[in-house]
């Protein structure tokens, strides 16, 4: 299995006619993706890909079932589409735009929330479930179908990790970026536990950075209800305290939201904790026996 995700997941995809979500939408279908209908507003009539455009949410979801979908959206119209989605009753929903106004992010997922939809993002590079679906930019040729369940807020580390395990021939359930924050839908410790649920997902992977406390909240989570091995990466260890790198949340302030503290808090859980992705390779394998 997969989570939130799988071969039969019919998705819609939000401005589908731009640069980005034209790009998107052909590697996705490329890849199996069931993208069964796209929106932009005064674009009706038109197709990407052959595949169908319509000005409204609400006109796609008459003639498709859809189950997720996936906003190339620009920031400052990202709240109105969001809110589109959410009341035609979809119930997963992948946030690309990186920039929305914090009260926006705010406002989406805490609708989001009220209406049962499940929010990836702002700022994520989507989702990948190898060998049967992808929603966003995941590079599909480091991939490998398998059992480990990888979370990351950096997607860039995410397809590193992804390589480093299918170059050992190690694949992966799905892989999951939620975004670089500081805002967040989905978080780490809620993926987690998707992952303990998820009877084809044997290990976990846990890729985490400076700043926040987001890990240590997985921790909690992991040391009271994860049997599953955790393996954790939290990269960072050179950054210097108050300053931000890369993402939103990737700032020390004090003692909080260090390298060290998260690791404290995870090996403590009980996860297994690796300096390097490849380090994480050498620890499934221990785990496995090999």
């Amino acid at each position: 299995m997969s989570i939130l995700i799988d071969k039969d997941t019919n998705v819609l995809v939000l401005a589908i006619t731009g640069r980005a979500g034209a790009l998107q939408t052909r590697t996705m279908i490329e890849y199996g993706t069931r993208v069964v209908a796209g929106i932009t507003p005064g674009k009706s009539g038109l197709t990407v890909e052959g595949i169908p455009v319509y000005d409204f949410v609400v006109e796609a979801v008459r003639d498709y079932q859809i189950d997720s979908a996936i906003s190339f959206v620009p920031p400052r119209f990202a709240k109105d589409s969001c809110f589109e989605v959410i009341d035609n009753g979809i119930k997963f929903l992948v946030i690309t735009a990186e920039g929305i106004p914090d009260h926006d992010a705010v406002d989406i997922i805490s609708y989001a929330k009220l209406k049962g939809t499940r929010i990836l993002g702002p700022g994520s590079a989507g989702i990948i479930a190898p060998g049967k679906s992808k929603l966003g930019a995941h590079p599909s040729r480091v991939f490998l179908e398998g059992h480990v369940g990888i979370v990351s807020k950096s997607g860039a580390l995410s397809y590193e990790v992804g390589k480093t395990l299918t170059d050992a021939g190690i694949g992966q359930s799905t892989v999951v970026a939620i975004g670089g924050g500081p805002i967040w839908g989905l978080t780490q410790r809620e993926i987690i536990k998707l992952y303990q649920e998820d009877k084809e997902t044997n290990e976990i992977v846990l890729l985490g950075e400076i700043g926040g406390r987001m890990e240590e909240e997985a921790a909690k989570f992991i040391s009271c209800y994860v049997d599953k091995p955790v393996v954790s990466l939290i990269v960072g260890r050179s950054a210097p305290k108050g300053k931000s790198l890369g993402h939103a949340s990737a700032i020390i302030e004090g003692d909080k939201g260090t390298v060290q503290s998260k690791v404290e808090a995870l090996s403590k859980a009980g996860s297994y904790i690796a300096r390097t992705p490849t380090e994480i390779v050498q620890i499934i394998e221990q785990i496995r026996g090999k």
